[in-house]
């Protein structure tokens, strides 16, 4: 966080609260944060630079209420600030890392440090051409967006509450001073904020006409569109839609008005008639006055215009709508603004000079312009009442909605009351079985209202590896919200996601793809090919093409999926969880350096981000440990599996499926280190934990193939083979007989009829194994040497040494490629 447009301050006896001191120049501090300099200060608040020491190191930005201005509005807003910070996770909004009260109770809270400028003045003394400029304005309107989404409006965007400030060497955006910010989907404050009519809520250079308004219009996100679109005309021209000086030489009513009726010129007219500034405009954007009225004639004209248009439904409807348009311009796409149609210009210029057309105008030509005038008025008339009665049932509908998921949430919470529990204590398993049973009895004739819970508790269910009592809950949820919203709607695509997920995590790979599929495009078409939900769908597709051992498709699905996330949020848990998926597609493929190398990347986010005992860390630890051991390092891998086995036991419980992989890789790393006896008990345990969670899942045959190899190690080939024969029974079942995982059982088959002195069975099933362990492209899988060595020695065996030479040979050329 850094200066708010107030030019730096020195700190003086009325800064923030401090250690008892009279001296001018002692060291100030907030609990652990130590102040440094006031770098801005607003009618409520300052914000200070500050230095926090303990439990880590590092620089700050601390906002604190002034004193003397702690009244119950001031503290209202400030509180409003803070939370609406607090409900939003993206790169181009500065962060809320904490928060409390000083030793005289005025509310603080602290902010992430951005030394940054406002983004014009870093557009300008960096000379970014036009391209340049937009390109970062769409990160602005992407931040913008994220707002939206989390229900708040900002209501007082302009270039100094957006900074820029460079990392890793790339101009990066920061939304900040949400001092005015209006929640449309939070209760963000217990506090009670009262907006007074007659007063002017914003900035004037960059507020909307609804807000000159002051008549209690109710605000929506078109008013932060109108801001944005005066922050790109500005952006573009190097000036305002209105002259700062004689706007603000006008008294309050004729800036109202001005706002509220004038339009100002389009950008690229603007350009020609700023006289010699239009010189220093041009050359600050690395062009010359005539060529820059040409970039800015045609789409940006349309772009700018459309969002600063006085009447908020000619406006872009979102912020991405708006940065959608940039994009497509800069794409030499056909741009959705368009030059507006004849009618609409006629009725403008009709309305700014209706006297002298009256005037001009014969009698018949004024009866005809009057009819037709109220035509159009009574048109717009009806249109304005149908919205506005629209609005109103949604409005009734969503407050009804949000009671009816309270009395839900109370009552089904009321069982921790002791005159409820009458001293019996519930699990959280227990309150999810009530919960969904509550569901389904109590909100049958709310049909919306019940889909949403049961989406909610099948995603809860779902998260802690009870597949089985998630997946009835979100298949009820997607009938529903098919049946009342149509196929078209944004919750039928979240509800197909969810179904697909559920079925994946359950192996049925057939069932759950065309459901992802499905979910996937609807995203798409309703949100664009760029909205961080596409990527959230394309992870999950992914994730379901690697698994049923589909690379390639897996590779190109989830690296799509990157691409969106490290652009909308570079950094973030979601870029973790895709490269992660990418590591484990590298390990499959046997390319074990560039798994590690993938899977430290995902390491070293998580930890920053979720902290060092997240399950997600330690499903990146048990990840690493997998190279350690097929790189020869067991004992390196060992202490990381302890370590994420303890996460999950301790965070996930005793029977979550995603224990199970660690408890199979550190029995892998102890019979490698040569004790059998210690591997199977972790065998065991994982297999009955998968057992009991998803019996139909692919990946358990994985595990009872451990428990082959160990029990077959261990002399006993007849149970082996059992184990085998189940893992072959999972895997043709959920992947289909000819996919190449089918190989590892049939392989472990033919070991055991090897053992058993059954060479001609051996044989048959080494072949088998070997026609599923080549790949379409040429080559062979991983774990194909193994295969290989076993069919070597039944050959040996029976006389084929010829042959078996050759198998053998293969088989250290490819351990040697693999090396």
């Amino acid at each position: 966080m850094a200066d708010e447009n107030r030019e730096p301050a020195q700190p003086d006896d009325s800064e923030p609260t401090r250690e008892p001191a009279t001296r001018h120049d002692e060291v100030t501090r907030i609990g652990p944060y130590h102040l440094l300099q006031k770098i801005g200060e607003g009618g409520m608040g300052e914000v200070w630079v500050a230095e926090q020491r303990e439990p880590l190191r590092r620089t700050v930005a601390v906002k604190v209420i002034k004193v003397g201005m702690d009244t119950q509005q001031v503290v209202a807003r400030f509180d409003v600030e803070r939370q609406a910070l607090a409900v939003m996770d993206h790169p181009a909004i500065a962060k809320v890392l904490d928060a409390g009260a000083t030793a005289q109770g005025r509310p603080y809270f602290v902010m992430e440090y951005v030394k940054g400028e406002p983004i014009t003045a870093y557009c300008d003394r960096h000379r970014l051409s036009t391209d340049d400029r937009l390109a970062l304005f769409m990160r602005v309107c992407e931040g913008v967006q994220h707002a939206h989404q989390k229900g708040i409006i900002h209501r007082d965007l302009k270039p100094s509450n957006v900074l820029v400030a460079l990392q890793d060497g790339q101009p990066v955006p920061k939304i900040i001073d949400f001092g005015i910010a209006k929640a449309t989907a939070h209760h963000l404050t217990e506090q009670t904020v009262f907006t007074e009519l007659g007063v002017l809520i914003g900035t004037p250079e960059y507020m909307s006409p609804e807000q000159a308004e002051m008549t209690g219009l109710d605000i929506d996100t078109r008013t932060d569109v109108y801001a944005l679109g005066v922050l790109l005309y500005e952006l573009l021209t190097g000036t305002l839609p209105f002259d700062r000086k004689l706007l603000r030489e006008k008294g309050l009513d004729e800036i109202r008005r001005t706002i509220r009726e004038k339009d100002p010129p389009k950008p690229s007219t603007r350009v020609t008639q700023l006289g010699p500034a239009s010189t220093q405009s041009a050359e600050s954007r690395h062009t010359d006055p005539s060529r820059l009225a040409g970039q800015l004639r045609g789409d940006l004209d349309w772009i700018t215009m459309k969002a600063l248009e006085k009447d908020r439904t000619r406006r872009y409807e979102t912020a991405m709508g708006l940065a959608n348009d940039v994009r497509r311009h800069l794409e030499d796409e056909p741009v959705s603004a368009g030059p507006p149609g004849v009618v609409y210009r006629a009725g403008k210029f009709v309305r700014r000079h209706r006297f002298g057309v009256a005037a001009a105008s014969t009698l018949f030509l004024l009866l005809l312009a009057f009819a037709v005038t109220m035509a159009v008025q009574a048109q717009r008339i009806a249109q304005e009442r149908d919205r506005a009665n629209r609005e109103a049932e949604r409005a009734k509908s969503e407050a009804e909605t949000a009671g009816q998921v309270s009395d839900f949430l109370v009552g089904l919470f009321r069982v921790s009351d002791p005159g409820q529990a009458r001293g019996n204590s519930l699990t959280a398993r227990e309150i999810l079985d009530r919960g969904a049973a509550k569901i389904e009895r109590d909100l049958k004739d709310q049909p919306l209202v019940q889909a949403r819970l049961m989406n909610t508790m099948g995603r809860v269910y779902d998260s802690i590896g009870l597949y089985d009592q998630a997946l009835p809950l979100q298949e009820s949820a997607l009938l529903t919200r098919r049946r009342l919203l149509g196929e078209q709607h944004l919750d039928v695509a979240s509800s197909l996601i969810d179904v697909g997920g559920v079925l994946w995590h359950r192996g049925e790979y057939d069932r759950a793809r065309p459901l992802l599929e499905q979910g996937l495009a609807l995203r798409e078409r309703l949100l664009g090919p760029e909205a961080p939900l596409v990527a959230d769908s394309l992870h999950n597709l992914g994730n379901l093409l690697w698994s049923r051992g589909d690379y390639d498709a897996g590779q190109r699905v989830l690296e799509r999926s990157l691409a969106i996330r490290e652009r909308n949020s570079p950094g973030s848990a979601d870029v973790a969880a895709t490269l992660n998926s990418l590591g484990a597609i590298a390990y499959r493929r046997g390319n074990y350096a560039e798994a590690g190398r993938l899977w430290e990347r995902t390491l070293g986010i998580r930890e920053k981000v979720l902290g060092p005992d997240h399950p997600w860390v330690a499903q990146t630890l048990n990840n690493l440990a997998i190279v350690h051991t097929f790189s020869n390092d067991p004992a390196g891998a060992r202490p990381l599996l302890e370590r994420a086995i303890g996460i999950q036991q301790k965070v996930l419980g005793p029977k979550h499926p995603d224990l199970a992989s660690g408890l199979m890789n550190l029995g892998d790393v102890l019979s490698a280190l040569g004790d059998d006896t210690a591997a199977r008990p972790y065998f065991e345990r994982a297999v009955a934990i998968l057992e009991e969670a998803s019996p139909g899942n692919p990946e358990r045959a994985r595990f009872l193939d451990r428990l082959g190899m160990l029990t077959l190690k261990q002399g006993d080939a007849a149970a082996a083979r059992r184990f085998y024969e189940r893992s072959l029974a999972l895997r043709e079942k959920a992947l289909g007989p000819g996919n190449h995982e089918v190989a590892d059982s049939l392989a472990g088959l033919a070991d055991c009829a090897r053992h058993e002195g059954r060479a001609a069975e051996a044989l048959k099933l080494y072949e088998r194994a070997l026609a599923l362990s080549r790949r379409a492209e040429g080559g062979y899988y991983p774990g194909t040497p193994d295969v290989l060595d076993g069919y070597a020695a039944v050959l040996k065996a029976t006389g084929q040494k010829a042959r078996a030479a050759e198998m053998a040979a293969l088989a250290a050329q490819l351990r040697k490629q693999g090396s």
